[in-house]
């Protein structure tokens, strides 16, 4: 060995061969090499085990397709049985890897000798995990007896990312996926730079490991990334005589994986350190086996590859399907798109997707008007709206409200459809008889006790239920403000929250008391007759969130404001009162469903699940 590795073009060309080799016995039902005179049946070998496992997994690959979550069980599975020398055979023949270590070991004391590499931490273990018994031949080591493990560099103080190209370039863990190098975002460093941490470079030969951030993280280096200089929160593997590939698979497995999850450091910025990886314990099979190992893994990932795509289709052509469905459901009039949902519930509702979408198309054809049907009985929504007005008049009177701010006209842009007869748009200062905010003093870090009064959070209305544990303790030197109490039959709005959450509202059902609101949460106080609940639904539809979402403020979309004045200029289609209580009720009844088709598709991933779990146990 000049170098204590196998070329690549000798790997590439045996594990080639192999593959070959054993993808024609897998066709004929065989498994690997049988045809040794000395074989000996009755010798402690893997073989029977190795036959049923791979019977197992080729019975039961319709199993993991079903389950949520099995083909990527499954392709843990894989790993974790090709690292216990259960996915192929041994054969005698081979050298025992107990020959291999000592190969390694002589190359590492050479190089050390030579100066290249400082010698690893000889206080490491040396292979004292062993949590399961090897097949013969194969040995218990660390990553330590394996080669040398290198950090890399954070970039000198100082010294930012080039802003414009340059010949050398900085790897980051954001750079490591799937097992390569993504280098489609890779840093560019100066020339000055690359010269203060020009001994941090990884190379094509090596193996990369992450160790901050994404933890654990292993993989190849393409070849066009050798030399690149290397993130201070990965290491890189320079390993010896072992087939890189099958290194690679070995460190993704779960043998390696868990033992790198316990390693880690528990701080506020958790760390693998190197010495952690250098005495991790590895399974080690004798080189041939490694190349007939990544042979077996490379059939066994294709299928799981070609298992995921085919479920990939199937979930784009159902979603496809139900989409079509549900825009002929709220476009055509006619109902038919009903009745074809209806006619096919089992195919459209049996994943999750479906459902909420279902859900959010109940709630669009509420506020259409095509929910339920009208009534040519009930007193239109214009003389609704004068009643609310004859209310508003006498309530000034009695100065029990400010006089409200006049609103503009629906403009004919602001509409996103038409009404049916009977209906109005408004705003939703037009149906509301007056609005206030809250206070937000400095309060306690704990939320509130019985006793206290407290200040509610904007969590505490922003999950479509009011959730009163939400809320700080207000100090006991700061007077409340009982003007800003939260009340039973409150319809509050959160001011201030992310690009999905601003804005949204809840409906206070019951509340205990000394609790206020902050001056995130807006509340308005709706005219008795209006159906709090209606318009609840109307503020959470997709145009409500298009018009707060265009109408905020802030630059980042994890915090946006919405003023009062963008809530109270809201526009609303208003129906008949009789009809906003039908169409809530027609809602809860739907919903019911919806939570129910929810639980269903619940309970079938749980049986799947079950199942995969007892064929998994079995293998």
């Amino acid at each position: 060995m000049s170098n204590g590795q196998v070329s690549h073009e000798d790997t590439k060309a045996r594990r080639k061969e192999l593959a070959s080799r054993e993808a024609a016995k897998a066709r004929r039902g065989e498994n690997i090499r049988h045809d040794h005179a000395e074989w000996d049946p009755g010798s402690p070998s893997f073989v029977p085990s190795c036959l049923r496992v791979n019977e197992l997994l080729e019975q039961h690959f319709d199993t993991a397709f079903a389950a949520p979550e099995g083909i990527a069980r499954l392709r843990e599975l894989i790993l974790t049985l090709a690292m216990q020398g259960k996915l192929v055979a041994q054969d005698p023949n081979d050298p025992p890897a107990s020959e291999l270590l000592k190969e390694i070991e002589a190359e590492k004391q050479r190089l050390v000798e030579a100066g290249i590499f400082r010698n690893n931490d000889d206080k490491l273990s040396n292979g004292s995990i062993c949590p399961f018994e090897l097949p013969q031949g194969w040995e218990w080591a660390t990553v330590q007896q394996l080669g040398f493990v290198l950090g890399g560099k954070r970039l000198p103080k100082g010294h930012p990312y080039s802003e414009t190209p340059t010949n050398f370039r900085y790897l980051t863990v954001t750079n490591m996926k799937n097992a390569t190098i993504i280098d489609n975002d890779v840093k560019y460093i100066t020339h000055e730079t690359h010269e203060e941490i020009k001994k941090y470079v990884i190379s094509r030969a090596d193996i990369y490991i992450t160790i901050a951030g994404t933890i654990g993280a292993v993989g190849i280096i393409p070849e066009h990334c050798d030399g690149m200089n290397l993130t201070e929160n990965a290491s890189r593997l320079v390993f010896f005589g072992c087939d890189k590939l099958f290194l690679v698979h070995l460190l993704n497995s779960g043998i390696v994986q868990d033992q790198f999850a316990v390693l880690t450091n528990k701080m506020a910025q958790p760390k693998l350190s190197l010495r952690s990886i250098l005495s991790t314990g590895v399974p080690v099979p004798p080189l041939a086996e490694q190349h007939r190992i990544v042979a077996r893994i490379d059939q066994l990932m294709s299928r799981c590859d070609a298992l995921e795509k085919l479920r990939k289709e199937r979930e784009e052509k159902r979603l496809a399907v139900h989409a079509a469905a549900i825009k002929q459901l709220l476009d055509a009039p006619d109902g038919l798109a009903w009745d074809f949902i209806q006619q096919h519930f089992g195919e459209l509702y049996n994943v999750k997707e479906n459902v909420a979408e279902l859900r959010k198309a109940i709630l669009q054809l509420a506020v259409m008007g095509r929910l339920v049907p009208q009534n040519p009985n009930d007193p239109p929504a214009s003389k609704l709206l004068k009643e609310i007005e004859v209310e508003k008049q006498r309530l000034l009177k009695e100065g029990k409200i400010k006089k409200p701010k006049p609103l503009p006209p629906i403009k004919p842009e602001e509409v996103p459809s038409e009404l049916p007869r009977g209906w109005e748009w408004v705003r939703l200062g037009d149906i509301s008889l007056s609005s206030d905010s809250g206070w937000s003093p400095q309060c306690l870090p704990e939320a509130r006790s019985q006793s206290q009064w407290g200040v509610l959070k904007v969590s505490a209305v922003s999950w479509g239920k009011f959730n009163p544990d939400e809320n700080k303790a207000l100090p006991p030197d700061k007077a409340p403000r009982p003007e800003c109490e939260v009340k039973a039959g409150d319809f509050l709005l959160s001011r201030a929250n992310t690009d999905d959450l601003v804005a949204r509202s809840v409906i206070v059902e019951e509340t205990p008391e000394m609790l206020m609101m902050s001056d995130k949460i807006v509340r308005f106080q709706l005219s008795p007759h209006i159906s709090k609940h209606y318009v609840n639904v109307v503020n959470g539809v997709d145009f409500s969130r298009t018009y707060y979402i265009s109408n905020a403020s802030g630059t980042s979309s994890s915090m946006k404001n919405v003023s009062r004045k963008v809530m109270s200029e809201l526009p609303v289609p208003l129906p008949p009162i009789n009809e906003q209580h039908r169409i809530v009720a027609r809602i809860d009844q739907l919903m019911t469903l919806c939570d129910s088709l929810d639980q269903q598709i619940n309970a079938a991933s749980g049986k799947q699940n079950e199942l995969l779990n007892s064929v998994m146990a079995g293998v």
